[in-house]
Formats: structure tokens, sequence, C-alpha cells
């Protein structure tokens, strides 16, 4: 009854925020602050799922300012835990294959996001080039998962530059996005399915001195511990609540 219920709430939520969404890219398509409207709605659904959510800011990341936020990113649940943490300013990077999802990719291409040949290395440049420009120009952020694909449990996998090499030639800082694993904490028709923290870690600078290479290895292994420390204290709550 629960995935029943469940399934007829996600699909209402589906087309009614589509055809929301796309009313709002008529009026003001590739605005900034569309991304993270859309990515509120969809971080709402969370509570469909059974999920609590946590989202953690640090202070230092300053409202308005441009920054390349880097996310791990783990199965389709990101759609509806790590989305509700997308600042205003700010939008994505992803497959040019989007666009041709019925509604949805015109609603991804008419929000503002960018879209990436990966099959093609120089338009691949471009399009990040680009980004970076408009970052620079036009002060918005760009988030990113430099996985490049979803983990499924794999842990976090290794990182490709894209991310960095935008910050770099944009001149802004990244910002470490970390989410606590989800991987098999879903069950359709079960009614509670657990909290997710996300925790926005202090922008780190990245400058033309640093290996970037070495940069990116370092702030993965960042990432990785304090995903490590989020997945910690959620067992130690989990712990304390079944001893009550």
């Amino acid at each position: 009854m629960v995935a029943v219920l469940r399934i007829v709430l996600l699909v209402l939520f589906f087309i009614g925020s589509t055809v929301a969404g796309l009313l709002v890219c008529l009026f003001r398509p590739f605005h900034p602050n569309n991304v993270a409207l859309f990515s509120k709605w969809y971080g709402k659904v969370s509570w469909i799922l059974g999920i609590d959510v946590e989202i953690r800011y640090d202070p230092a990341i300053a409202p308005g300012e441009p920054y390349v936020f880097i996310a791990n990113h783990q199965n389709n649940l990101d759609l509806f835990t790590i989305s509700g943490s997308v600042l205003p300013r700010t939008v994505t990077i992803g497959k040019k294959s989007l666009k041709f999802i019925p509604f949805f990719g015109q609603l991804y291409w008419l929000s503002g996001n960018f879209l990436i040949d990966r099959d093609n290395k120089a338009k691949a440049l471009n399009t990040m080039l680009f980004a970076a420009e408009r970052i620079a120009n036009q002060k918005i952020s760009v988030w990113m998962f430099p996985e490049g694909t979803r983990s499924y449990g794999r842990g976090l996998l290794p990182f490709k530059m894209g991310a960095f090499h935008i910050a770099l030639e944009a001149n802004v800082p990244l910002v470490p996005v970390c989410m606590s694993s989800t991987h098999n904490q879903f069950k359709l028709n079960r009614w509670r399915n657990g909290k997710v923290i996300i925790q926005m870690n202090a922008p780190v600078v990245l400058t033309k001195d640093d290996n970037l290479r070495q940069f990116a290895r370092n702030i993965r292994q960042q990432m990785a511990d304090q995903i490590s420390a989020l997945d910690a204290e959620l067992a130690n709550d989990y712990t304390a609540q079944q001893q009550k």
C-alpha cells in the first residue's frame, strides 16, 4: 500500500513540477535562479520517500559568491536528497543526452544548465570554457559530480578533472559537498527510510601554483573522510535510538 501511494504521488509530482517548470522557463528562460528553484521542489520529495534530510552549510560559504560545487554522486535518490542543498544562482553541467528525454530534457536545458558532449573532447572543452566565462562574468556557480557517474555503493570513485579546470579558469573556489551513504537505504514499501546528512564544506582555493591532479586527489580524500564521518554519526544515532 505504501509503495502504491508513493508511486502515485511521484507521478503527480513529476507531471505537476514539469508543467510548472516549463511555464516558469517560458517567462524567464535560462534565468540563473531557475535551477535552485526547481531543485528545492525536487528536494521536498524526500518526505514522500520517507527520508529525513539534514543540510549543513559551512559559515564560510558566502551567499551570492560564485563557486564550483563538487558533490558525490551515488544513485537516483540524489535527485530527491542532495538537490535540496543547491544554492541560488547555481547551474549544473549534465550529459548532452539529457536533452532527448521528453519534457524533462527541455526543462533541464531551459533552466540554464550546461549540456556537455562527453564523446567529443573538443566540444566538451568548449563547454567547460564557456561555463568558466559565465562564472566570471555573471557571478554564477556551477554544480558538478566529479566522479562522472553514479557510484552505486562502490565508495567515492576517482575524480575527473573538469571541475578543477573550470575553477582554475574562472578563478573561483571549490566547495566540496558530501552526502552520507544512501546505497540500499531506500525501500519503496517501507514507510520510514532513515536519515541523510549533506555537509557543504568550507570553500577551497585552487591556484595555478598547485599541482592540479594532486589537488584533486587531496580533495577527494578529504571528501571520502567526511562521508565516512557522516556515516559513523548516523550509525551512532541509530544505535542510541535502538537502546532507548
